[in-house]
């Protein structure tokens, strides 16, 4: 009689512990479902954003063709003296400023809309992308001589390969001349998927 009761109560002690080990198997099972989807989610999110960086290169792009499209169109302007030149004013288009507005929020959504950007469109990925200019200088709507700008400097030699400046290949009026080439800083800004926004800075001159 004593050897019977004896087993059921080892039973029911196995089965309590038998609870116990699948409670803790669960709970280990759904930390790893939830650890993987984060991960995946991570992972989702790295990809977005790399997309939108690659995205935001095309309004880098886009704003150099217009700033070559613009200097050649106003080769009998001379953008160093004569304020009329696109250059030289602010807003020569939506999105092209002549001074480096210390007011002008580059990080604030307000910023790019059509009034202050350029719409350069959406890609297949589904990247809104646009593009704001600004001329290194502290006056606005001046001719470079007197707009107080920031320069670019000498030939710049980046691995062994020099770099000429605009006034070594421009020939003509309006051509700029040696140590009077204005940087110019363009910033492109794309946005995308799940409220994805990434930010591409470039000077040029």
């Amino acid at each position: 009689m004593r050897s019977s009761l004896h087993r059921l109560k080892q039973r029911g002690l196995v089965l309590f512990f038998a609870l116990i080990a699948l409670l803790v198997l669960s709970l280990a099972a759904a930390a790893l479902v939830r650890s993987v989807d984060t991960a995946t989610l991570i992972a989702g999110n790295l990809a977005f954003r790399q997309a939108a960086t690659t995205s935001a290169d095309a309004g880098v792009e886009a704003a150099i063709t217009w700033l070559a499209a613009t200097e050649a169109a106003n080769t009998s302007l001379n953008v160093l003296n004569n304020s009329a030149h696109p250059f030289n004013t602010s807003p020569a288009a939506s999105g092209y400023y002549s001074y480096a507005d210390p007011n002008l929020n580059l990080f604030a959504d307000s910023t790019w809309v059509d009034a202050s950007s350029v719409l350069v469109g959406t890609d297949n990925s589904g990247n809104t992308i646009r593009y704001i200019i600004q001329r290194m200088c502290r006056n606005a709507n001046q001719a470079i001589q007197t707009a107080d700008c920031l320069f670019s400097g000498a030939i710049e030699d980046k691995n062994g390969q020099g770099i000429p400046l605009p006034q070594e290949i421009c020939k003509g009026v309006g051509c700029p001349v040696a140590g009077q080439t204005p940087q110019l800083r363009v910033t492109a800004r794309a946005t995308g998927p799940k409220n994805t926004v990434s930010y591409v800075q470039v000077f040029v001159y």
